[in-house]
């Protein structure tokens, strides 16, 4: 592996708080070397790599490189001066996101009103820092996070009123269903064409 790093390169990745070790080891991911026993037998190179984790360039759950990674390596690569530009989080996205996720489990659908006893939309700047983090990842877009949502509760509904049981009694609050990405199933039924119609195929267990 060969790095070039320019006086200029040097000076700017201090600024934003990175060191030579964090490029390394982030060369090291993206030429796909398993740091796993590096991490197992070496505490500072563990200790490296939470940082690296911590400052969103790999993710938390299988270590890739998120874009804000791959940012800072095009940085690297770079042969003409310039700056690192740190991402700015989508608040425009998060916002629509936030919005579309139920206030509480009280609603009217369908003319029939179903009580409800919860709040469901809670911590908003959690969930924003959450939200970017997913969207870091570089999987997902603010728009499919978006979708998957207004399908997830639109089934709800529709099952509660189909039911006579309030459905969205059972959906977890903003943040819990974002960090334990409850968003991922109704993505995939995004994908497949499934649509928010007023009488919805049986998916398969996707709803609680």
């Amino acid at each position: 592996m060969n790095l070039k790093i320019t006086p200029w390169h040097y000076e700017e990745l201090i600024k934003q708080g990175y060191t030579l070790d964090c490029i390394f080891l982030l060369k090291l991911i993206e030429g796909d070397v398993d740091i796993t026993e590096l991490c197992n037998d070496n505490v500072k190179i563990s200790t490296l790599y939470l940082f690296l984790v911590r400052k969103g360039l790999v993710t938390t759950l299988d270590g890739k490189i998120t874009t804000t990674g791959y940012e800072l390596l095009k940085f690297i690569d770079s042969r003409s001066k310039g700056k690192i530009v740190k991402r700015q989080p989508d608040v425009v996205g998060f916002e629509e996101w936030w919005k579309s996720y139920p206030g509480t489990d009280m609603f009217l659908h369908k003319n029939k009103k179903f009580v409800g006893s919860r709040s469901l939309r809670q911590n908003k700047e959690e969930c924003l820092l959450r939200f970017d983090k997913i969207l870091l990842e570089g999987e997902y877009t603010a728009k499919d996070l978006i979708d998957a949502l207004l399908l997830d509760v639109h089934q709800k509904k529709e099952n509660s009123v189909k039911l006579g049981v309030n459905k969205l009694t059972y959906m977890q609050n903003s943040l819990t269903y974002l960090n334990q990405r409850s968003f991922e199933p109704y993505i995939e039924l995004v994908k497949q064409g499934v649509k928010m119609e007023e009488t919805p195929e049986n998916t398969g267990g996707t709803d609680v």
